[in-house]
């Protein structure tokens, strides 16, 4: 995997650009795929804190190994690591840049602690909106490898489509069951929604200098470092750790975060956040949708069909109508 061609403004070719889109909804279906196995696995390992921060750290672990292997094997992934390494030491690559994975870490616990109780589809469409509101910030600010793209009202759309989204969505699921527990549980992935967007900005910045491999294997490293750090604490609080599931598929979480972990680190540079992070947003909503569907116990309606087809509408606002500097 290799880092895209741009042209001497730091701008992809419009077939670059164009050929990109599929693969960034490939990757935002890997995002869901992980959210219902990560879900899964927390509810066999027990209940609580505990059990979502152990699947997290299963996740995490296991993805850390996975990319520690292929970084390490191949040859462009040890020469993006020694120039990782020589940009943090020579100071061009700040400490705050390279702390993404910690965005990454909260969101696998939060698929943890919600999945199992709101669905796979409502925590998507709850990311979805924190990822596209922080996008357009996280663009204006110039925080991503693409540097400052300005506000506009495709973007604006795209993000107000989103949220509208998430409250559709949340409002279904109220209907059907009145718990104010809900709304608060969508208030997790929500703003793992948001970190995520500085995520792909921060492992961005990491990608242009490292490339994808040594980017994905930082971002796993902090990851996996955070959850260590953390699981004793959350011992301390109420909930129960079982034994291991045996179903072997839970446990490609992981995997499947490399995946998308490091086409966002390749494509943030073609696209910028918000584009990218919306063209991932469509791949989670649909593969979200369609687990949604085909699980026995379905917490997806019309309703949540059409907030699904809204997110996608704003998707395609702001890949069709985009400004030529953007």
């Amino acid at each position: 995997m290799t880092a895209p061609t741009l042209d001497a403004a730091g701008v992809a070719s419009r077939g670059l650009r164009i050929a990109a889109v599929p693969i960034m909804l490939l990757a935002g279906g890997l995002v869901a795929g992980q959210s219902a196995l990560n879900g899964r696995l927390a509810e066999g390992l027990g209940s609580g804190p505990r059990a979502a921060i152990a699947a997290a750290l299963v996740s995490f672990g296991s993805g850390l190994l996975v990319v520690a292997v292929i970084t390490l094997s191949t040859s462009s992934g040890r020469a993006g690591a020694r120039r990782l390494v020589v940009a943090v030491r020579d100071r061009r690559l700040r400490a705050r840049e390279l702390v993404g994975g910690l965005f990454g870490a909260y969101l696998v616990v939060t698929q943890g602690l919600t999945v199992g109780t709101i669905g796979v589809a409502l925590f998507t469409v709850a990311v979805t909106a924190g990822q596209s509101a922080s996008a357009l910030l996280v663009d204006h600010r110039g925080l991503g490898p693409s540097g400052r793209l300005p506000f506009s009202t495709p973007r604006a759309i795209a993000a107000a489509f989103a949220v509208l989204a998430v409250l559709l969505a949340a409002g279904e699921r109220l209907r059907d069951d009145l718990d104010p527990t809900l709304v608060l549980l969508a208030v997790l992935p929500l703003l793992a929604g948001a970190g995520a967007a500085l995520q792909q900005a921060m492992n961005g910045r990491v990608s242009a200098v490292g490339g994808p491999w040594a980017t994905t294997l930082n971002n796993f490293m902090v990851g996996t470092a955070a959850l260590a750090l953390f699981y004793p604490v959350s011992l301390l609080r109420p909930g129960r750790l079982d034994s291991w599931p045996d179903t072997w598929w839970l446990y490609l979480g992981g995997t499947m975060g490399v995946g998308f972990i490091a086409l966002a680190a390749l494509l943030v540079r073609v696209h910028g956040v918000l584009v990218l992070g919306l063209s991932m947003i469509a791949g989670q909503v649909i593969a979200a949708e369609l687990i949604e569907l085909f699980s026995p116990d379905p917490h997806v309606g019309i309703v949540g069909v059409v907030a699904g087809g809204l997110t996608v509408a704003g998707v395609v606002v702001a890949l069709l109508v985009r400004p030529r500097h953007a």
